[in-house]
């Protein structure tokens, strides 16, 4: 698992525009499960012309157990380590992956602040992309900033993995 102490650069419209050319180009969709953005992947995503050719569409599982109600998260993981954890991100993707029947599935889990969570700090946050093969891409982030920040600048790490992932350039930890 890698770990990101700066934000990652770019702009979250022109990162859903190139997740949006490697879809195509690729012949494959995806479909979005959002924690902490609560559905800001997807509206960045839709704001893309042709994006119905692409995104099959996501879920907003903001409370713990719609993770595990939804998108089939073990209830004996959330229960052990709560929501923001690699694990339960790997989860959600693999959940909308199937639940949208989708090719891919990106999920992202964390905390925006401003109190800590589930024992992690403000900041930290799980992103997830799970490919057709069945295996699952993860990669952790360290944000800092405003509670507005950390939601923003998780959508651009979600993308830019989905990108990395759809392009074949593998960006996290492999998960079953």
């Amino acid at each position: 698992m890698s770990t990101a102490d700066a934000t990652p650069g770019g702009d979250a419209l022109a990162a859903a525009e190139g997740v949006h050319r490697a879809l195509l180009q690729a012949g494959t969709t995806c479909a979005t499960a959002e924690s902490l953005t609560g559905g800001l992947i997807g509206a960045h995503l839709t704001s893309v012309p042709g994006a119905s050719t692409t995104y099959r569409g996501g879920v907003v599982t903001y409370a713990t157990d719609t993770k595990a109600g939804l998108l089939g998260v073990p209830a004996d993981l959330l229960a052990a380590h709560g929501a923001v954890h690699p694990d339960v991100a790997a989860h959600m993707a693999l959940g909308v992956r199937r639940l949208l029947g989708a090719d891919y599935g990106v999920a992202v889990t964390g905390v925006a602040g401003p109190d800590p969570q589930d024992g992690r700090p403000v900041g930290t946050v799980f992103a997830a992309v799970a490919a057709p093969a069945g295996t699952c891409e993860v990669r952790e982030f360290r944000f800092t900033g405003d509670r507005s920040g950390i939601r923003y600048h998780t959508v651009e790490g979600a993308l830019a993995l989905l990108d990395a992932v759809v392009r074949g350039r593998g960006a996290g930890d492999t998960r079953n």
